[in-house]
C-alpha cells in the first residue's frame, strides 16, 4: 500500500501537529474554534483496545467506510467532514446533499497519502480491516502523526479477528453495540443531544417494525456476495440482529463466523423460506448486484427449485444494511414487511 514518502512525512507530522493544537507560527491561519474546544476536552474513548484522545471537536474528519460516514452525515456533520471513503451503496436517503458536499476519497481504500493530504483531525471506520494491512493504514500509523483514530466497536466487541475471513462473533451483536458508536462519534463532535435525537428515532424504527407480528416458524437465508463462493451470514452480526428482533430462524445459525463462505448444495439443503439479498453497487466480486444473484439463482440447477426461488421470496437490502450500522434498522424494517407480505406472520 502507498505510504507517504519520508519527506512527505516529515512535513504532514508538522502540519498534523499544528493542527491538533490549533495555533501555528507563521502559517496558515487554523479553522474557527469549533463548539467543544475548551470544557469538557479532552475526551478520552476506550475504543477497540485503544485509547482515543481527541482535546477539540474535530473540524477535519474522514470516515473511511460508507457505515461511519452515514452516522457522521446523520448527525449533522458535513461541515466537518474533509473526506469519505469505501462505499458498497448510495448514500442513505435523506443524506443526499450532506453527502454530496464531502469529497469522496475513493469508492474502496484510499491510499494512505491521500487520506493525509485532507489533513484531518480524526478518522473513523467501520471496520478493523480498514484501519489494518491491506486496508488505508494501520491505527498505530494514524497515531504517529497526532490524528486520533476511532474503529466501530460493532467490529471488536465480541468478536475475534484474529484469523481469516471477516472474524469470528464470540457473543451475538446487538443494536446496543451500534448505539454506542452513534453516542461515541456525539460526545467527540460535542453533539451528545443529536446523538441521543438519532439513537431515540432509530428505536422507535426497531419497535413500530416488530409490533404486533409473530414470524417464529419463518426461515431466511443472508446472501451478501459472490455467486463461486458465496459469503452467508452467520448466527451473530448484523443478519443476526434482523433475525433476533424478529424471531426468526437464520438458516445458518448454527455458525459463528461473521461471513462464511458455503457451498450451494449446503444451501440447497438447508431451504429457508425466503432469501434476503444484498443490492451491491461495487464490482469486486460476481453477483454483486440483485439483480445479478436472482438471475443466478434462477438459473442454477442447484438452487433454481429452492422453496423461496420458486415462489421468488426474495427481500432486497443494501449492503450497509446487512452490516452492523445505523442502516441495519432499514433491514429489520423490510424483512418484517415482505414476511407479512409472504403470509408468514401470525
Amino acid at each position: 500500500m502507498p505510504f507517504a514518502h519520508p519527506v512527505r512525512s516529515a512535513v504532514l507530522l508538522v502540519a498534523g501537529s499544528l493542527l491538533l493544537a490549533g495555533c501555528g507560527d507563521g502559517g496558515p491561519a487554523a479553522p474557527p474554534a469549533a463548539k467543544g474546544s475548551g470544557p469538557g476536552f479532552p475526551v478520552a474513548l476506550d475504543n477497540c483496545g485503544q485509547r482515543v484522545e481527541v482535546d477539540h471537536a474535530p473540524r477535519r474528519a474522514v470516515a473511511l467506510d460508507q457505515g461511519s460516514a452515514e452516522i457522521l452525515l446523520s448527525l449533522g456533520l458535513a461541515d466537518r467532514m474533509v473526506g469519505t471513503a469505501t462505499w458498497t451503496d448510495p448514500v442513505l436517503k435523506g443524506l443526499e446533499k450532506a453527502n454530496a458536499k464531502v469529497p469522496r476519497l475513493a469508492d474502496r481504500y484510499p491510499s494512505f497519502e491521500k487520506v493525509l493530504d485532507t489533513e484531518p483531525d480524526f478518522v473513523t471506520a467501520s471496520f478493523l480491516y480498514t484501519l489494518g494491512k491491506g486496508g488505508v493504514a494501520p491505527r498505530e500509523q494514524f497515531a504517529k502523526l497526532g490524528v486520533p483514530a476511532y474503529l466501530s466497536p460493532t467490529d471488536c466487541v465480541g468478536k475475534d479477528n484474529s484469523g481469516d475471513g471477516d472474524g469470528v462473533r464470540t457473543r451475538p451483536l446487538t443494536m446496543d453495540t451500534v448505539y454506542g458508536e452513534i453516542r461515541d462519534l456525539a460526545r467527540v463532535f460535542d453533539v451528545p443531544e443529536k446523538g441521543e435525537k438519532l439513537v431515540g428515532e432509530l428505536r422507535a424504527r426497531v419497535e413500530k417494525a416488530k409490533a404486533g407480528a409473530d414470524f417464529g416458524d419463518a426461515s431466511v437465508l443472508y446472501w451478501f456476495s459472490d455467486s463461486q463462493g458465496p459469503y452467508m451470514a452467520g448466527c451473530c452480526g448484523a443478519p443476526g440482529i434482523v433475525s433476533g428482533t424478529l424471531g426468526v430462524k437464520n438458516v445458518f445459525d448454527d455458525t459463528k463466523e461473521e461471513w462464511p463462505q458455503i457451498n450451494w448444495e449446503t444451501v440447497a439443503d438447508r431451504d429457508p423460506d425466503v432469501l434476503v439479498i444484498a443490492d451491491l453497487t461495487r464490482k469486486a466480486q460476481s453477483a454483486e448486484s440483485a439483480a445479478k444473484k436472482i438471475e443466478f439463482l434462477e438459473s442454477h440447477p442447484v438452487t433454481r427449485n429452492m422453496t423461496a426461488v420458486r415462489k421468488q421470496r426474495y427481500v432486497i437490502l443494501s449492503g450497509q444494511a446487512m452490516n452492523p450500522t445505523i442502516r441495519t434498522v432499514e433491514g429489520i424494517e423490510k424483512v418484517a414487511a415482505a414476511l407479512r407480505t409472504y403470509g408468514l406472520a401470525k
